[in-house]
């Protein structure tokens, strides 16, 4: 069977998105979307049956997805698929270690925690759209654009090694965030949660809940997340709708994959290093890219390649981050830089 790119008649990036994908996959974001927001209309704490079944199944999806790609349009579009998801799921791992210390910061209820995180998915996939689009645009009109991306990916993998190596506890400070700070000059706050409503009636007044300040502060962390991200997976496929796929499965399956990893994440002590090592790496793939359209003399990294430096990566830190922390010895708090958010 023949497979023909979908090419824009407005743009010179060529991708399998036709418009019927498009609005089949928007379509079926938007539906799960929903039967997450059903599944927690009522707080309840998660187990962890319900929190691994919800993984296992937002886990088996992306990967049938990815088999679908692999069968439909070849082995090329497949394998970017493939090392593009690798790439947003391990780039939400750290996420979900930051909005684990919102939640803490924040004293958020058990019972609400999984609609916390919904909503912070929700932001985040409409911000990734806003960011995807952008770089889409960004490619088709600017020359520079990969090396502008590859700079924006070298410099978050130094700033990322740098607050790793220095070792020191950092917490996030919620009166120091300007989200919280903007939101308590708008309208006054309450102390106390009352279930997931935003705002609840002071005297004559309205005033917002610690909830609402939550949600703000974790829609405030996905603006910058999105811009590390996009950037990320641009560095593996130039396919915006590739890039959109890749994006949504990874974070659709976040809230789930909190409550079965939040004990681990305090000993993934090492993960700071190796997405360090993984952004900087997409990023000089990105810059021999753009080297490579002006001097055809500039070797490019195959994302084949590229799939297998990830995954030994991922594995490589995942192993000496249980190892160092075996026996519940944490050689030191996981740091989280206040400027990220």
């Amino acid at each position: 069977m023949n497979h023909v790119l979908y090419l824009s008649a407005a743009s010179d990036l060529s991708s399998v998105g036709t418009p019927t994908l498009w609005a089949v996959t928007i379509l079926g974001v938007l539906l799960l979307l929903v039967l997450d927001f059903l599944v927690t209309r009522r707080p309840h704490e998660v187990s962890m049956r319900e929190a691994v079944g919800w993984s296992a199944f937002y886990i088996a999806l992306p990967l049938a997805f990815g088999a679908w790609i692999w069968s439909r349009f070849g082995s090329q579009q497949g394998v970017e698929y493939l090392t593009g998801y690798l790439v947003e799921k391990s780039l939400s791992v750290d996420n979900l270690f930051v909005f684990m210390l919102l939640l803490a910061a924040f004293a958020v209820p058990a019972v609400l925690a999984q609609r916390v995180l919904l909503y912070g998915i929700a932001g985040a996939l409409v911000l990734r759209a806003v960011f995807i689009a952008l770089g889409a645009a960004a490619l088709q009109t600017l020359d520079f654009a990969f090396l502008l991306f590859a700079i924006i990916l070298l410099a978050t993998a130094v700033k990322l090694l740098r607050d790793a190596l220095s070792g020191h506890q950092q917490e996030v400070d919620i009166n120091k965030m300007r989200s919280v700070k903007l939101l308590r000059k708008v309208m006054p706050v309450v102390n106390d949660y009352h279930g997931t409503k935003m705002t609840v009636r002071q005297g004559a007044k309205r005033a917002l809940t610690p909830f609402a300040l939550v949600v703000v502060a974790v829609l405030a962390t996905d603006v910058v997340f999105a811009v590390d991200s996009v950037p990320a997976v641009y560095g593996i496929t130039e396919d915006p709708y590739l890039v959109f796929a890749t994006n949504a499965f990874a974070l659709l399956g976040l809230r789930a994959l909190y409550f079965v990893l939040h004990a681990a994440l305090s000993r993934l002590v090492h993960l700071s290093y190796g997405l360090a090592i993984i952004l900087a790496f997409i990023g000089l793939k990105l810059g021999l890219h753009w080297a490579h359209g002006i001097w055809d003399s500039v070797p490019q990294i195959p994302t084949l390649a590229s799939l297998g430096v990830i995954i030994g990566v991922l594995v490589v830190v995942t192993v000496t981050s249980l190892r160092a922390t075996r026996g519940g010895n944490l050689p030191g708090d996981r740091e989280v830089v206040a400027e990220r958010h």
